[in-house]
């Protein structure tokens, strides 16, 4: 498979400043952050029903949306896929309950 998560990353950066009126990405960029925010919290929301309910194939098509939508949401922000797998990568370092009792996290 040649797609990668780092493509739609660039995908998605080169579409920030994109003119399109066509271009979806944009549109999302357009409307802000908050806006951004809410499609990757409704897109969130869509996956954990299908994955309740058990339907593979709908789990499949919302984990996209949400990989998309969180991509955009990073860019949004000036983040990148780089800087989350380095903070995954820093944590694997430790235990899960350690990690998140660093952060005053409870279970």
């Amino acid at each position: 498979m040649s797609f990668t998560l780092d493509s739609l990353a660039e995908l998605i950066k080169s579409r920030r400043n994109d003119h399109a009126s066509k271009s979806y990405t944009k549109s999302l960029f357009d409307a802000g952050v908050s806006q951004i925010a809410k499609k990757f919290g409704e897109e969130s929301v869509e996956a954990i029903i299908a994955a309740i309910e058990g339907d593979k194939k709908a789990l499949t098509a919302e984990t996209a949306d949400v990989l998309y939508h969180l991509l955009v949401l990073l860019e949004a922000r000036d983040l990148t896929l780089a800087d989350v797998l380095n903070e995954l990568e820093r944590r694997t370092h430790q235990s899960g309950l350690t990690e998140k009792a660093s952060r005053g996290v409870s279970r």
